[in-house]
Order: structure tokens, then C-alpha cells, then sequence
């Protein structure tokens, strides 16, 4: 996708209810719509989170007036959940049970607060608990199809659980024997459910990315939703989309070829423990 087009849906895509408008006038996949909904929400969010932090003693005593929590988050255009959370913190309710009553609002406080969390939680399909399974759901789904895809072409791999206490930072995948892309090997690749704009690709290759390139060599990163066009790949990393890596057959590199696995060296923070 270009950064145009993609800039577009983002500025589009500001309420859930926009995506099932823009999926059906532009013909485009409503999972790919509500995950670029997503960057926008969760950024801005994190954006104005101590603006808004501000104003809840404020809000709070609204609150106690008899203004109704989602009237408030609505008013701020701030997740229900997060704009919830904070405003039963600031009423006295011990952060253990604001948890608590997030998961299960039938252990609400009281009946007032119940109703008020259940509608919160009905209108928030981002922060709310079915809201991040389904996140996590992505991202499992993401990684199976990278794993049948494997499988599928006889390309050995171990996974982050395979490689738990080894090193700290492990992807997805780390193949047995590196396989050749373009007279590239690539020792390694990782599975993002998710639309690799600007801001992902910066964040994953701090964080991820990056320190892998470090520790294992080249390797590949699939988007499996789409990436901006006009993104270059970072050094030593491909970048990959879901029909991308699903068209290609892959090589794998000369059983002589020694793999590009690095060792950590003494006392570094990859080192494994002893």
C-alpha cells in the first residue's frame, strides 16, 4: 500500500463503525481496516494519556453528579476501558480490583459501576479482555501460517519457546540452515500480524529486529497485513507480506555454508545464562 492511500485510511478510520463504511465503498478486507483503526486509536491514546490523566479528578467528580462513565470517554474520544480504569482509580477502588472488575464486572464495586463497565467493555473492542485475546488470536494465527509454511517446504526452524533461556531476545522462527532468497541467507524470520507502517517498522527494528540481525544475521520480517511501499528494507532484513511469502519457494543454502548464528559474547546482556 502507498503511504498516501495508507494515510488516507488512517485519518479515516477514526470511529470502529468507519470501517465497515470504508471496507464496503473501497472494497478492502475489514481486518486489515480495523488493524490500521488500531494504530491510529492505540497511538493517539498513548499520545494524550497524562492530557487526559489531568482531568480525572475533574472527570471524577462528574462522575458523582451522576454522569455516566462512557459519556465521559465519549466526550474525550478516549478508549472506554482506559478512560474506565482510571476513573474507578481516582474513585478509591484498589487498582487490584479495577483489574478485577474488567475481567468480570459482576465483581463490581457496586450495581452503578457494574452496568457502567459492562457498557464500557461492550464499546471498547481494543482495550477490553476480548479485545487484546483477539489481538493475541492475530498474532497466533500469524505465526501458524508462517509454521505451515515451513513445514510445508521441509525447512527445519525452532521457535521462541525452542530458544527460551538461550538468548534474550529469540524471533519467531530461527531456521536449522539458512535459506537463500536473491542470493540473500536468511537465518531467521518473524511473524507480525499486523500492517507494517512508518512507525511499526521503527519501533519493530529498535526493539526486535535489529538485535536479532546482531545475534543470528540476515533475515525477514512478514507483515502479514501490508507494509508501506515506499518502506526500504533495514539493513540485513527483508520485508515480507502474507501473499509474498506465500508465493515463494524457498532454497536453502549449502549444507557447507555455516549458518549465521553469532554467538554472544562473554558477559553481554544475549549471553545465556550459565
Amino acid at each position: 500500500m502507498d503511504q498516501a492511500t495508507y494515510r488516507r485510511l488512517y485519518d479515516t478510520l477514526a470511529t470502529y463503525d468507519d470501517i465497515a463504511r470504508v471496507a464496503h465503498a473501497e472494497r478492502l478486507d475489514e481486518e486489515l481496516l480495523f488493524v490500521i483503526h488500531t494504530h491510529r486509536i492505540t497511538r493517539d491514546a498513548t499520545r494524550r494519556f497524562y492530557v487526559v490523566k489531568r482531568q480525572v479528578p475533574r472527570l471524577a467528580a462528574q462522575w458523582r453528579r451522576g454522569r455516566d462513565l462512557l459519556d465521559i470517554a465519549r466526550e474525550w474520544n478516549f478508549p472506554p476501558v482506559l478512560m474506565g480504569q482510571q476513573l474507578l482509580g481516582e474513585l478509591g477502588v484498589p487498582r487490584k480490583k479495577v483489574w478485577q472488575t474488567f475481567l468480570d464486572p459482576e465483581t463490581a464495586p457496586d450495581d452503578r459501576i457494574r452496568r457502567e463497565v459492562e457498557l464500557l467493555l461492550e464499546n471498547d473492542r481494543i482495550y477490553s479482555p476480548k479485545g487484546m485475546e483477539a489481538q493475541r488470536e492475530r498474532g497466533r494465527k500469524g505465526e501458524e501460517r508462517l509454521y505451515h509454511w515451513l513445514e510445508a517446504h521441509g525447512i527445519g526452524y525452532r521457535t521462541e519457546k525452542d530458544l527460551r533461556g538461550k538468548y534474550q531476545k529469540t524471533p519467531d522462527a530461527l531456521l536449522d540452515r539458512p535459506i537463500v532468497f536473491f542470493g540473500q541467507k536468511l537465518a531467521w524470520i518473524e511473524s507480525k500480524a499486523n500492517f507494517g507502517d512508518e512507525v511499526e517498522l521503527k519501533r519493530n527494528l529498535r526493539r526486535q529486529l535489529g538485535p536479532y540481525t546482531e545475534l543470528f544475521g540476515e533475515g525477514a520480517v512478514v507483515y502479514w497485513y501490508g507494509y508501506i511501499d515506499e518502506a526500504g528494507s533495514p539493513p540485513g532484513i527483508l520485508l515480507w507480506d502474507g501473499p509474498t511469502i506465500e508465493g515463494i519457494t524457498p532454497v536453502l543454502a549449502e549444507p557447507h555454508e555455516p549458518h549465521a548464528h553469532r554467538a554472544p559474547s562473554a558477559g553481554s546482556p544475549a549471553a545465556p545464562p550459565s
